[in-house]
């Protein structure tokens, strides 16, 4: 069961969760903060209204969202079934989510859908398959998509959203997920707990968005640290490998060096130049690195269990790959040039 407010900040919804007391795997995978398995009554929207004084209301409009939230098969003509993640809203769901911004079509009417612009990534399908007007099939049913919308980044961008009492009736549930709220910057969110508290035969937990997402994090954390040590473990080989080049690259240059001091080159300006060719190579393989980055993985699409999310390639990563390019370049062909210059010239100029 959940229950969803805000505070007028703009730190986002609060979002309140409420799960069955009797739900047999609260131990497993964080089950209370799975929407999937929330259940509230229908009449909870209006009991909240009724109940609570804090909600934002403009043109005699309150800001509260009935939501059910449900994981299913869902597929197309030409592609084939995919787990996708269902959400039936009512037309106070943009009140209350608003980063949702409708990029194509219309909102969904009886019998539609709309699909956020992650989902054919999260559905492992054709984007062309979720055009508007193309059919959709779920829950035994086949729908029309209306529209295409994106959600500034968040997970809403991998869900389809269609009309809650649709969804009702194709699940065969009257039931709701969560009900999110948006309070007037007055109210505190103190109310919606003090509410939850007290009618305990609702069975409502109240939860910050924020904390919500903070559980989340704290259960993909040993995911998270795989990911980072396979990171680690690849920026590591790469490391090696340009060093390796590198110093394979002045190791062959013994003879050249040898050669340069013959004729009166100094050491110091030996070893500048080598280092001034590495720092020269180094950055011009980070642009392109770069370069190569920005084009074939900025807002690549990635897809886990239940939704997806792109990888964006902000100018922080651009500028600590290139500063990790311009100190391999430095690192890279300095032990090499101090070798070479260490070794005798005639001895040098004997090498093969």
């Amino acid at each position: 069961m959940a229950v969803c407010a805000h505070d007028g900040t703009n730190q986002g919804p609060i979002r309140k969760m409420l799960l069955p007391f009797e739900y047999a795997f609260r131990n497993l995978s964080s089950s209370e903060d799975n929407l999937e398995n929330s259940s509230i009554a229908a009449r909870t929207p209006a009991l909240l209204t009724a109940s609570l004084d804090g909600a934002l209301e403009r043109f005699g409009i309150k800001h509260v969202s009935p939501e059910l939230v449900l994981g299913t098969r869902v597929s197309s003509a030409n592609d084939p079934v995919g787990l996708g993640l269902l959400r039936g809203v009512t037309l106070n769901a943009p009140l209350v989510r608003r980063a949702i911004r409708l990029e194509e079509g219309n909102w969904p009417g009886p019998g539609e859908v709309m699909a956020g612009k992650l989902v054919a990534a999260k559905l492992g399908c054709d984007e062309t398959s979720l055009a508007v007007g193309n059919p959709i099939d779920f829950e035994g049913r086949t729908w029309r998509i209306s529209g295409r919308f994106a959600a500034g980044g968040t997970a809403y961008e991998a869900e389809l959203w269609c009309r809650l009492e649709d969804f009702q009736s194709a699940t065969k549930r009257q039931d709701l997920s969560l009900i999110a709220m948006l309070l007037k910057p007055q109210c505190s969110a103190a109310e919606v707990e003090l509410f939850c508290k007290e009618r305990t035969d609702l069975e409502l937990r109240a939860i910050r968005e924020t904390e919500y997402y903070a559980s989340l994090e704290q259960h993909y954390q040993p995911v998270r640290m795989l990911a980072w040590l396979v990171v680690w473990l690849v920026s590591a080989a790469g490391v090696f490998t340009g060093l390796n080049m590198m110093y394979g690259a002045v190791a062959g240059r013994v003879r050249e060096i040898a050669t340069l001091q013959t004729i009166g080159y100094r050491r110091r300006a030996i070893l500048l130049s080598l280092v001034q060719e590495g720092v020269l190579l180094a950055a011009a393989s980070s642009l392109v690195a770069g370069t190569i980055a920005l084009i074939l993985f900025n807002g690549l699409a990635v897809r886990f269990t239940m939704g997806a999310f792109a990888l964006r390639i902000d100018s922080i990563s651009i500028l600590t790959g290139c500063g990790v390019g311009l100190l391999l370049g430095v690192l890279g062909s300095l032990p090499p040039a101090l070798k070479a210059l260490r070794t005798e010239v005639a001895s040098a100029l004997k090498a093969i």
